[in-house]
């Protein structure tokens, strides 16, 4: 039979990233008052490429209320793309031409920047560069498709449109048009966050963890967080990166919670050749979205729903990967896999499919980093460098684009 299966012991509601091998980070618990340059709030994804940032010619702190990993990072199925959730005709329409392209190749360069990180540091988690095929769907079907391969060739981006026949041919697939991409990556998102942050450690950073920030004080020469812990901690700048989950008292007009599922297959599945080095998924809503992993899994996911909290049902987790899978089978009627793992996850929304990077208004020398869009860890480079220079008294030529 066609399809997929799910194990009776199937892995319901755990993350694969959190089995992942390699995810030790030093924590310590806030014992007394701490007074640094920086303290960053959150030690997700973007937390950790900010204090990787930072770390070099700064005192850091980095607090988080969970233990370092545990937050949307393990919900991320870490397509690596430069592509935005809106094309950039569509965000064109959005923030002006202009703007839109900035938009786009600040953030074919992020990802660029991203792989050179990996390398330099030597993190090990599992970075692979990978081609992305957008296919054709009920919001962006193939003459938008056509017209999205134009624009983006005016601005040398490495992007090709495939007619249905040559689709058809290469992969298997029957949809009316694609986009063929270069230029992405894939990897373990919960190992590049422990690498990043312990390489910020090694550079004289501290994780302090079980830590709740209660209240944030500013004035003209800081700011002072209180904490549950009972201590402050005094820093002359602030970043919250607490990805989807809105802090208090910061602005995120247009910008709403979502959720969103995924799944992934035992390892060593049998699969397209190409897909080993491919990212795909489709100009529909909600859209599916697959790709390999380093050990062979079929990592799926999708069926986005507009709730902040459906994403903690159970019962809906199931029904998801049931709908997840009959999609992916329509599309690849060859692939038969068992599922292993399927979990759930916050995803934040934006009126342009931008994030928020930049100062909190009424509050000085604090920043705020929300992950709003579907590539997040590009996001999340692109935020460490726009904050790491407002911390240094720079400005960054792209900065206004993710003002909110």
């Amino acid at each position: 039979m066609t399809g997929a299966t799910i194990k009776r012991d199937l892995r319901t509601g755990r993350s694969l990233w959190a089995d992942s091998v390699g995810l030790g980070v030093k924590a310590r618990p806030l014992t007394e008052a701490v007074a640094v340059d920086v303290a960053i709030v959150g030690a997700g994804i973007s937390g950790a490429f900010t204090a990787h940032e930072l770390a070099r010619d700064h005192s850091v702190a980095v607090l988080d209320r969970r233990p370092p990993l545990m937050g949307s990072t393990l919900a991320s199925t870490a397509m690596l793309q430069w592509e935005i959730d809106l094309t950039l005709t569509a965000l064109g329409e959005r923030i002006g031409v202009e703007k839109a392209r900035r938009a786009y190749l600040r953030s074919r360069a992020a990802v660029d920047d991203l792989k050179q990180i990996v390398v330099k540091e030597g993190i090990r988690c599992g970075l692979r560069p990978k081609q992305s095929l957008y296919l054709a769907g009920d919001t962006y079907g193939h003459r938008a498709l056509e017209t999205e391969a134009e624009a983006r060739a005016a601005l040398g981006l490495e992007s090709r449109y495939l007619g249905p026949a040559e689709l058809r041919e290469t992969f298997g697939i029957e949809r009316t048009g694609a986009l063929v991409s270069d230029g992405s990556a894939s990897a373990d998102p919960a190992r590049l966050a422990a690498g990043l942050l312990r390489r910020a450690g090694a550079k004289g950073a501290k994780l302090y963890s079980p830590v709740e920030v209660l209240e944030v004080v500013s004035d003209p020469e800081g700011v002072t967080l209180l904490t549950d812990a009972g201590h402050a901690v005094r820093a002359k700048q602030v970043i919250f990166c607490c990805g989807y989950e809105f802090p208090k008292g910061v602005p995120t007009p247009g910008a709403k919670v979502i959720s969103s599922w995924a799944m992934a297959s035992k390892p060593r599945q049998r699969c397209p050749a190409w897909l080993r080095d491919m990212l795909v998924w489709e100009g529909s809503d909600p859209y599916l979205y697959f790709r390999m992993g380093g050990d062979g899994r079929l990592i799926v996911g999708g069926e986005d729903e507009a709730s902040p909290t459906a994403h903690a049902d159970k019962a809906r987790l199931k029904r998801k990967c049931e709908t997840i899978t009959e999609k992916l089978r329509r599309l690849l009627p060859e692939i038969e896999f068992e599922v292993d793992y399927a979990w759930a996850g916050a995803f934040g929304e934006s009126a342009t499919g931008l994030p928020q990077i930049g100062p909190v208004e009424g509050m000085d020398h604090v920043h705020a980093v929300m992950g709003f869009g579907g590539n997040g860890i590009t996001y999340s480079v692109i935020a460490s460098q726009i904050v790491g220079r407002a911390v240094r008294g720079e400005a960054d030529p792209d900065g206004d684009l993710y003002l909110g």
